[in-house]
């Protein structure tokens, strides 16, 4: 507490921070040259790992090798892009010349590297090269892309996928950055070009491309006899096995990768890929997970091999786990031989033997200062920060972003350190004057400390962050080219009306050829529309179905404009004296408290995305404004609208003014309850729940403290609206869900609307919401950017397999997430509930369908969103 340095714990710790692992290897490699490997215990670490060693070895080659994102024995195939990535890394690696000693790092999982491979003489000639002005054989480089594991798509945008358009054929192979669009002209390839996946523009020229597989998993007719034989020779006759049938006849099916040793004579490992003199590093505590990796997949084994056969579910014959990954045995004799380095837990005793240490020690945790209301977490920092100078060491804060390492300069500077300088790379860090304080873009879970420095950060200071680097954003555009239509789509000219787009058309204009667009409207008339007015088109925003195409040349599209301009002429003149009324009124200009507000939105434990970060700009800009606010902010769940909610609130509320959070049910009320709570927590700002499920004695001491001010924030469904509810000084009500609330509460909400400042959030306005926003009488902010490392939404559909679902269920427990089950029929609830009961004994459920009362399906669902059943 009094900001001297911590003394060096005697006691070994679980396991090194990833940064000082970070920095081992790469001093090891500068020194050594030639290939390393960094095996790391998990998915995350390995992923930390990667991020702090590109800081402290900017110049060294990364190559990522991750595992399957499937479990052992799965339905499932791994994803495209991951069997890319894992297909590039072994090419990088075959193809690397002998005797080559630049510095090379592979850095991949315990998972990833006891599983089997492809043998090197598939990643090394199965590729496909071609060069600008070459003939190409378009048939031969389709067969090409079937045999290897790219899938056919209309528009490319994720790797491994492939389209042919005449003479176009567009690519995203493994390793490359862009996907490449190669045009042909006759059989003779005429250009090769990089194109953004996002809007389809051309970014770029090269001469020629370097195909590599992208499944693991070829299909060329050798493999595929070979594994005709190996399946019968194994199994016995192959029955009505849709898998056996699928490669047979030269298709591939989900879930194909899991019969890998079918396919080749023999199998590799990644070992097998790297030159004797490699050094290999081993995370801390890689054998334990290597055992549990080991059990998980002979369990999932025995469970195929024991699930009953023709009881409702497909047949599946799993091979024996040895013959897809390495057991103890072969991990053992894998690593005989090899220069190996275990990175150890480290403590004053120095490194274990045989393992490799940086000399160093966890750095200073901050969370007994985080746990104190009445400790300043940043004065803390910079006693700390300061001590640890006096001893002559550098002081590094590392960050995850470049926002959050200037917000935290500007919050340090004002608790007595005014000069941290930005550095970009450890090359800068050893550079800098050992007098100055430093901070740098640094994502590590934990700071270290060695001799010669002590890295601080962002997590040991703020607590757990659940950023992440965000990616390259890519611009996009409405209907930027005419790649982004299809034929048959219907499309909306400006002049014209309603068509259909059936293609583009090369048309012979002036003795020289143009690129038209084709049209067709009512009649079959038809309009070619040049290629650079594009803009004169949108898409057609109803269902395609049923709609009537207009006539060219004739009135009815301009009667329909005409009319739609006059129904908008009637409603502006009511916003326009709705907008004139709150332009009319005024109110105190509220700024955010300088210092206190940084350190507010420092306890958001996410990354803050570009929509996000407007949206909060244009809602702190309207309260600055002095007149009232009336702001829409519309995003998809999960995008960040409660934290421009937060912030909002918290700069209204240090200004003594109360803030209403009003929600359309009980449930959302009291999901929102507990967040404003926990953020809150620590400030000198009450916030009390007001709705049904509040007791009478709370609602009512609600109520008073509102009325006395003792209270400043306020969160509730519509019984904050009610007429018993008063407040001494509201100065926001921020509404979630605007269009669930009834025409009653909305009434209350529009007599708001000219008095206090009023901030909407929604996913889905309601069209006259959504059209006061576009037409200017209400502010609107859209949040269209999703979060840094959300997935998208994955849909299989397979076969009932019992084995499928206990794991499925399984694996989401023990993330620690829940799972819904959703049945077609009330009569089908009975016997999911035996099988969950018999198959399923290690998870709680709870059952919930429409016949229930509201009283009974709420409580279900309290009791769900509260975490005591893992199962709905």
């Amino acid at each position: 507490m009094d900001g001297s340095v911590p003394k060096r714990s005697d006691q070994p710790l679980g396991g090194a921070p990833e940064g000082l692992d970070a920095l081992t290897v790469a001093g090891r490699l500068k020194a050594d040259g030639g290939v390393g490997l960094f095996v790391a215990r998990d998915y995350a670490r390995m992923g930390e790992f990667v991020q702090a060693f590109r800081f402290f070895a900017a110049d060294i080659e990364v190559v990522e090798f991750p595992a399957w994102d499937c479990l052992p024995y799965d339905r499932l195939s791994p994803t495209s892009s991951v069997s890319a990535e894992r297909m590039a890394a072994l090419t990088r690696l075959a193809q690397r010349e002998a005797g080559d000693r630049a510095p090379l790092l592979v850095v991949t999982t315990v998972s990833a590297a006891m599983q089997r491979t492809p043998p090197r003489e598939v990643t090394s000639g199965a590729g496909f090269q071609t060069t600008v002005g070459l003939d190409l054989d378009t048939a031969a480089l389709e067969r090409y892309f079937a045999a290897n594991g790219y899938m056919r798509a209309s528009t490319v945008s994720e790797k491994g996928e492939f389209a042919v358009r005449g003479g176009v054929i567009d690519v995203y192979p493994p390793g490359f950055e862009e996907p490449v669009r190669l045009d042909m002209f006759g059989s003779e390839l005429e250009s090769i070009r990089t194109f953004d996946p996002a809007t389809q523009r051309s970014t770029g020229q090269r001469r020629e491309v370097h195909l590599a597989p992208v499944s693991e998993a070829l299909l060329d007719p050798d493999t595929i006899s070979r594994f005709r034989t190996g399946y019968l020779g194994l199994f016995g006759a192959a029955g009505d096995d849709p898998l056996y049938a699928a490669i047979s006849e030269g298709a591939r099916r989900q879930g194909m990768e899991h019969w890998l040793p079918l396919l080749y004579d023999r199998l590799e490992t990644l070992f097998d890929y790297l030159p004797e003199d490699a050094r290999l590093f081993l995370d801390n505590q890689v054998e334990a997970a290597r055992g549990e990796r080991w059990n998980l997949t002979k369990d999932a084994w025995e469970a195929r091999r024991d699930a009953a056969m023709g009881k409702g579910g497909a047949a599946y014959r799993a091979l024996p786990p040895e013959r897809l990954y390495l057991a103890e045995g072969d991990w053992n004799s894998a690593l005989a031989g090899r220069w190996v380095r275990r990175l150890s837990p480290f403590s004053s005793q120095g490194p274990q033997e045989g393992g490799e240490d940086a000399g160093g020690r966890l750095g200073r945790s901050f969370a007994a200062e985080r746990a104190q209301d009445s400790v300043n977490l940043f004065e803390a920092v910079a006693r700390h920060a300061q001590a640890v100078k006096a001893t002559g060491r550098r002081v590094l804060f590392a960050s995850w972003t470049e926002g959050s390492s200037e917000r935290l300069a500007a919050m340090l500077a004002d608790h007595g350190l005014e000069h941290v300088v930005a550095v970009r790379d450890w090359a800068d860090v050893l550079k800098a004057p050992k007098d100055l304080y430093l901070r740098g873009v640094l994502p590590v879970e934990h700071g270290f400390e060695t001799d010669a420095i002590a890295v601080i950060s962002e997590t040991d200071m703020l607590g757990d962050r659940l950023a992440r680097p965000r990616k390259k954003r890519r611009a996009s555009n409405f209907l930027a080219e005419a790649s982004a239509l299809t034929t048959g789509d219907l499309v909306v000219h400006l002049d014209h009306g309603i068509g259909r787009y059936e293609g583009l058309k090369t048309l012979e204009i002036q003795q020289a050829p143009h690129d038209c667009l084709e049209l067709v409207y009512a009649g079959d008339s038809k309009l070619y529309l040049p290629v650079e007015n594009i803009d004169l088109l949108t898409r057609y925003g109803s269902e395609a179905d049923g709609a009537q195409l207009d006539r060219l040349g004739g009135a009815g599209w301009q009667a329909r404009k005409a009319k739609a301009k006059a129904r908008l002429r009637d409603m502006a003149e009511g916003l326009i004296a709705l907008a004139a009324k709150r332009a009319l009124r005024s109110s105190d200009p509220i700024v955010p408290p300088h210092g206190l507000f940084d350190e507010f939105c420092a306890r958001f434990p996410y990354e803050e995305t570009d929509d996000q970060l407007n949206a909060i700009g244009d809602v702190l800009e309207d309260l600055g404004k002095g007149t009232p606010m009336d702001r829409l902010i519309c995003g998809d769940v999960g995008f960040g609208k409660t934290e421009v909610a937060l912030r909002a609130a918290f700069v209204v509320a240090m200004t003594g003014q109360q803030v209403a959070i009003v929600c359309p049910t009980t449930l959302l009320a009291r999901q929102h309850f507990k967040t404003f709570s926990e953020r809150f927590a620590g400030w000198p700002v009450k916030v009390r729940h007001l709705s049904r499920m509040v007791t009478a004695r709370d609602a009512a001491e609600t109520r008073s403290g509102l009325k006395d001010g003792s209270y400043e924030i306020v969160v509730g469904t519509h019984a904050v609206l009610s007429e018993q509810v008063g407040f001494k000084d509201l100065g926001l009500v921020i509404v979630d869900e605007e269009q669930h609330f009834g025409v009653k509460h909305k009434e209350k909400l529009k007599g708001l609307r000219a008095d206090v400042h009023l901030l909407t959030l929604t996913a889905t306005p309601i069209p006259r919401t959504l059209q006061m926003a576009l037409s200017g009488i209400r502010e609107m902010s859209i949040i269209a950017t999703p979060p840094v490392d959300r997935l998208a939404v994955r849909t299989y559909v397979t076969p009932w397999d019992p084995v499928l679902v206990r794991e499925a269920l399984l694996r989401e427990k023990y993330r620690g997430g829940q799972a819904y089950y959703v049945v077609p029929r009330l009569s089908d609830l009975p016997d999911i509930e035996q099988f969950l009961r018999e198959k399923v004994p290690e998870i709680k459920f709870v059952v919930g369908h429409g016949q229930m009362s509201p009283t009974q399906l709420e409580d279900v669902m309290s009791a769900f969103y509260d975490g005591s059943y893992d199962l709905l």
